[in-house]
C-alpha cells in the first residue's frame, strides 16, 4: 500500500466536494409558473379559460402546485349562469374540465391586484404571508410568466378597477433581477395591444412574446352555445394547441423558437409579437432554449459522462484501498494479541497472575497506519453523503 496513493484520494474527495458544479451541465435547478387572470364577471369566461388552460399545461409537464402561482378573480365554475356548474371548459366539445378537481388558488377574487401582483414579484410581503402565495425562487429558477385579462396601449386593466402599466411591469422585473429573484424569464400576454407590455422591458435574461401589435385587438378562437359566451382566445388556443402536441413529456427537444414560428395572422387574427434582444446572446440562444426549460419540471441533475466515469472509478478505488487498509490494521491487531498472551513465568510465592499482559509498543508504522484508516474513512463516508445528498436535491424540489 503506498502512502502516495492514500493521500491522492482525500485530496480527489476534497476537490470534489468544493466544485460540484463542474458535474451539473444544466444552467437553472427550478422552475416556477406566474398564471394571472384580470378579468372577472361571466362574459370574460374565456380569461379563466386562458388562465386555467396554461395551468393544466404546465402541471402536465410536471412544476407542482408548490412552485405555481395562480390568480384568479373571479369563479366562473360556481357561477350562477354556468350551464354546467363547478366546470370551466375551454372548448365546446367539453372534453377536458380545466376546474377537475386538483387545482389550487392562491390568489381569488379581491386578493388580485396590482399590488399584490407586484409584492408578488418582488417578494415584499409581510412574515404574515403564507409560503403557498409567495413566489419563492432565486438566481437559478427559470419563470414562466402568464397574463391575461382586457388590455391598450402599455397598460392592462385589473378587475376593471385598476391598471398596471408597461413601465410598473419593467420596474419589478429590474427589481426581481437586482434581488437575484430569477436567471431567466418567459413573459407570455395575452390582450388586445398585448405587445406595448412588454416594450418597457429593460431587465436581462428575458424572452417575451405577446397576441397583438399596438391599435390590435386579441380575439377569441370560439364560443360554446350551451356556456353562451367566448371559451378561449386565438392566441392562447394555438399556444396551448402547439405545447398539447409537440411537447408531450419532458423529454421534448422542441424550443421557443419552434413556438414562435408557428405564430401566423391567419390563425391569430393579429401580429403576435416577440422580443429577444434582453436574453444573453440575443435571438440565437433565446430561441434555442428548450420549452421544457419553462413549462416542465426540473427532475434530474445531469451528469457529464466522462467526469461520472472517473467518479465511479475514483469511489471504486477508494472502496479498495479502505479494504486493504482494514485488513492491514485487522492483520496487525490479531499478531498484537497473539504476542500480548505469551506466558510470562512468575515466582512461586508471588501472588501475581500466571499470565501477564504485556503492554504493545506503539511505534511508527502502527500509529500511521490506524491514523490513515481512520482519516480515509471519515473522508469517505463525507464524500458519499454529500455526493449523495447533491443527487437527491433535485428530488425534494419536485415535493
Amino acid at each position: 500500500m503506498k502512502l502516495s496513493r492514500v493521500l491522492h484520494l482525500p485530496t480527489f474527495l476534497a476537490s470534489f466536494l468544493l466544485a460540484p458544479g463542474h458535474l451539473v451541465s444544466a444552467e437553472h435547478t427550478s422552475n416556477w409558473a406566474v398564471l394571472v387572470g384580470t378579468s372577472r364577471f361571466w362574459f370574460n369566461y374565456r380569461h379563466l379559460a386562458n388562465v386555467l388552460s396554461m395551468y393544466r399545461t404546465v402541471k402536465r409537464l410536471g412544476i407542482p402546485d408548490s412552485q405555481i402561482i395562480l390568480m384568479l378573480p373571479d369563479d366562473m365554475a360556481c357561477n350562477p349562469r354556468n350551464a354546467f356548474p363547478g366546470t370551466v371548459y375551454s372548448n365546446a366539445d367539453r372534453a377536458v374540465d380545466l376546474y377537475g378537481d386538483n387545482i389550487e388558488v392562491d390568489y381569488r377574487g379581491y386578493e388580485v391586484t396590482v399590488e399584490n401582483f407586484i409584492r408578488l414579484l418582488t417578494d415584499r410581503v409581510g412574515d404574515e404571508m403564507p409560503r403557498s402565495k409567495r413566489l419563492l425562487t432565486d438566481d437559478r429558477s427559470n419563470i414562466f410568466v402568464y397574463m391575461t385579462g382586457h388590455g391598450g396601449n402599455e397598460f392592462l386593466k385589473f378587475q376593471d378597477a385598476e391598471e398596471i402599466g408597461a413601465f410598473d411591469l419593467a420596474d419589478a422585473f429590474e427589481q426581481m433581477w437586482e434581488k437575484r429573484r430569477y436567471h431567466e424569464i418567459l413573459f407570455m400576454i395575452d390582450t388586445c395591444q398585448a405587445n406595448t407590455m412588454y416594450s418597457k422591458l429593460y431587465s436581462p435574461n428575458i424572452i417575451a412574446t405577446g397576441s397583438s401589435e399596438l391599435d390590435q385587438s386579441s380575439y377569441s378562437h370560439h364560443a360554446d352555445n350551451d356556456v353562451g359566451v367566448a371559451v378561449i382566445d386565438r392566441y392562447t388556443y394555438y399556444n396551448l394547441e402547439f405545447l398539447e402536441s409537440e411537447v408531450k413529456d419532458l423529454s421534448s427537444k422542441k424550443t421557443v423558437g419552434d413556438l414562435f414560428d408557428s405564430y401566423n395572422y391567419e390563425k391569430i387574427h393579429s401580429n403576435a409579437g416577440v422580443r429577444y434582444d434582453l436574453f444573453r446572446g440575443g435571438a440565437e440562444v433565446a430561441r434555442s432554449r428548450l420549452l421544457t426549460d419553462f413549462f416542465g419540471n426540473i427532475q434530474n441533475v445531469e451528469v457529464d459522462g466522462a467526469g461520472n466515469n472517473t467518479v465511479d472509478e475514483e469511489m471504486l478505488a477508494l472502496s479498495r484501498t479502505i479494504a486493504k487498509l482494514r485488513a492491514l490494521a485487522d492483520q496487525e491487531e490479531a499478531t498484537a494479541n497473539k504476542s500480548d498472551t505469551t506466558a510470562v513465568p512468575a515466582p512461586s510465592n508471588s501472588r501475581l497472575p500466571k499470565r501477564v499482559q504485556i503492554a504493545k509498543p506503539l511505534t511508527d508504522d502502527n500509529w500511521l497506519t490506524k491514523k490513515l484508516v481512520g482519516a480515509t474513512a471519515l473522508v469517505s463516508c463525507a464524500g458519499l453523503w454529500v455526493l449523495g445528498s447533491y443527487l437527491e436535491s433535485p428530488k425534494k424540489q419536485q415535493h
